[in-house]
């Protein structure tokens, strides 16, 4: 068994964060760099492959099997399924995975052939809210996903417009602004001082197209389709008095607690997650609606925060120095199990 004195020699899947990184994996590198118990290690192919490490970290694998062009993604499969076989092989190296998405992505089928194998090497499993559903005993750790307010407490706040709904993040079709773009049509027939505003890079050229041209006759709506940079970001979020998440599917949303680490109350779909989080940070504050996202939801949100007496959503179970030492018990139950040869039951994934 592992010396429980000596500091855990933790890798993460992420490298060193850099200005576009999401603001979830640098707040985590920071607390775990700060957490007393792990030598918090960034990644690299080297290390990862040929280094000493305890314990290795996954967090989005999907990202390790694309590069730049076809020939960088097959270096990169073929990177990747030598660092799944290393941890298959290994009897001293424990498998951590962050459940940051149910499903797997839509990719072609060999890649997710390796996603599946690299999900069944885990033998923890981290969930960032308590209603992540996994196989009966697995072995798992909620740990919160932190709050920005110290992330984006630097950053000036704009005056609250009335009416103004927002969204924001990157524009996917997954994520329902075209759907959000139509509501909006309805509700501003009925209430012409409401107002728009879209901020975020479209995942293609089409898509951005299409809203330009959804909103072309529509009223007072503003579309920034590109990149948000942390003060534009806070710029929208706080100008908004409801920002509108018309997510087609919604379980880990960083936008949601963006939204609420500044003060503005969210419109989101009805999801056992959102319910949940309502529960816990205030129900004034995590506006819900039923199927699609329509004028009677937006109209009807809007009267409802306009209600709202207390100054901030309630935060207190999300701070990142508990994170950081919830993540380190995780990393040493994982090791005890892999040194006692216990495998995890059950699997994350089974798409």
């Amino acid at each position: 068994m592992s010396d429980p004195r000596r500091p855990l020699r933790v890798m993460q899947s992420f490298g060193a964060p850099r200005v576009t990184t999401n603001p979830y994996i640098t707040m985590l590198d920071e607390a775990l760099a700060a957490t007393d118990g792990i030598e918090h290690v960034r990644f690299s192919w080297r290390e990862a492959l040929l280094g000493r490490y305890d314990v290795f970290h996954w967090h989005w694998p999907e990202v390790k099997l694309h590069g730049s062009s076809a020939v960088s993604s097959v270096g990169k499969y073929a990177l990747t399924g030598l660092l799944a076989l290393r941890h298959g092989l290994s009897r001293r190296i424990a498998v951590v995975r962050t459940v940051h998405n149910l499903d797997l992505p839509d990719d072609n089928a060999a890649r997710l052939w390796l996603l599946r194998r690299i999900d069944r090497q885990a033998d923890h499993r981290i969930v960032l809210n308590e209603t992540t559903p996994l196989p009966a005993g697995t072995a798992q750790t909620v740990i919160l996903h932190g709050h920005y307010r110290d992330w984006y407490g630097v950053q000036p706040r704009a005056e609250r417009l009335r009416g103004r709904l927002g969204t924001f993040g990157g524009v996917r079709r997954y994520k329902g602004v075209s759907g959000f773009v139509d509501a909006y049509a309805d509700a501003v027939a009925r209430d012409p001082e409401i107002s728009m505003i879209v901020g975020g890079k479209a995942s293609s050229a089409e898509l951005a197209e299409d809203l330009r041209t959804r909103v072309a006759d529509l009223p007072n709506v503003v579309l920034e389709l590109e990149f948000l940079s942390d003060a534009e970001l806070v710029q929208l979020v706080t100008g908004s008095e409801l920002i509108v998440l018309a997510y087609r599917f919604m379980h880990n949303s960083g936008s949601v607690l963006a939204a609420l680490s500044l003060d503005r109350p969210v419109l989101v779909p009805r999801n056992a997650p959102n319910e949940a989080l309502a529960a816990e940070v205030g129900p004034e504050w995590v506006q819900m609606y039923d199927g699609e996202v329509d004028a009677d939801a937006l109209l009807e949100a809007l009267r409802a925060v306009r209600a709202i007496t207390g100054d901030r959503p309630d935060l207190s179970r999300r701070e990142w120095d508990d994170a950081g030492a919830a993540h380190a018990a995780a990393y040493r139950e994982a090791l005890r199990a892999r040194l006692a040869r216990v495998r995890p039951r059950g699997r994350a994934v089974e798409a």
